[in-house]
């Protein structure tokens, strides 16, 4: 497979009008190394400096950035770079062509990982299974249709059904929220995605990443405009996930980077944390860019 390379920069910086006596994170911001995506390059800088930090893989195989700032601060800086190849996934016909129901992970305990892709297949806080998420799923999983074409038209009626619309929602909104407005960004149709999908027994995971974009024609790139992505991935029976981008209406390809996976956006936000201050106000600035490299 060719592959696609990339030089990444995601830049997070929280103010504040006092000082923060103490700050304790956890940070997703290292991309995975896959089948189809390999880490040449990849670094984590904060500032203020600290030597109390360390990694470690969670349950999902994600690596997870542990640190605390103890030195009085008002302005937190996370800074983290990688350069990342990336490559289109490959998948069977045949497999594709299953009909979805024997690729609910339930129905097939002859298949070595579907104990694991169980877990994908239940209900999480951001992507309750409501009557109104398996209503409109079952519009598309018609009895014995195959799986890859059922799925495909799932997002495909999500890009056309929701508007892309970056003030309708928040971190925490919920699939009834979703359903009310009608609209959202990438990680609200994610959500969507898995809780259609989930309801019917399917199982379907949370990724977050990023997107390359391409500039309008006659137009140069604009640093660090990108911003992070999110995405939902289906668990297809001996044939690893397929991954859907309902935001854009396409299959993930190779301008996408991967860099973590969980049951919705609460298991892998880019970073989370909880501080000791005074301050009565806060600012948060994310810069996102995303290079494609000769």
């Amino acid at each position: 497979m060719t592959a696609r390379r990339y030089r990444i920069s995601h830049r997070t910086t929280y103010s504040y009008d006092e000082d923060v006596s103490d700050s304790l994170g956890i940070a997703y911001l290292v991309p995975r190394e896959l089948p189809w995506q390999k880490v040449t390059r990849r670094d984590l800088a904060l500032t203020p400096a600290t030597l109390d930090r360390t990694e470690d893989l969670d349950y999902y195989g994600n690596t997870a950035t542990y640190f605390q700032v103890t030195e009085p601060h008002q302005v937190l800086d996370i800074l983290a770079t990688s350069e990342v190849e990336a490559s289109a996934q490959e998948h069977s016909d045949e497999a594709l062509a299953v009909p979805w129901e024997t690729a609910r992970p339930a129905e097939r305990p002859d298949v070595t990982d579907a104990w694991r892709a169980q877990d994908f297949a239940l209900a999480s806080s951001l992507a309750d299974q409501t009557p109104d998420a398996h209503a409109y799923a079952a519009e598309s999983l018609s009895p014995g249709r195959p799986v890859g074409e059922a799925v495909v038209e799932v997002m495909r009626r999500i890009h056309a059904d929701f508007a892309y619309d970056k003030t309708a929602t928040t971190v925490t909104t919920t699939v009834d929220d979703i359903f009310d407005k009608r609209a959202g960004v990438c990680q609200d149709f994610a959500h969507l995605t898995l809780a259609c999908l989930r309801s019917h027994g399917l199982a379907v995971r949370y990724v977050s990443g990023y997107l390359a974009t391409t500039p309008p024609p006659g137009k140069e790139r604009i640093v660090g405009a990108d911003a992070t992505h999110a995405w939902a991935a289906v668990w297809i029976p001996g044939d690893g996930w397929l991954a859907l981008d309902p935001t854009n209406d396409q299959l993930v390809n190779d301008r996408y980077v991967t860099v973590a996976w969980g049951r919705d956006y609460a298991d892998v936000p880019p970073v989370k944390g909880v501080i000791f201050t005074e301050a009565k106000t806060s600012t948060l600035k994310v810069e996102v860019d995303v290079a494609p490299l000769a």
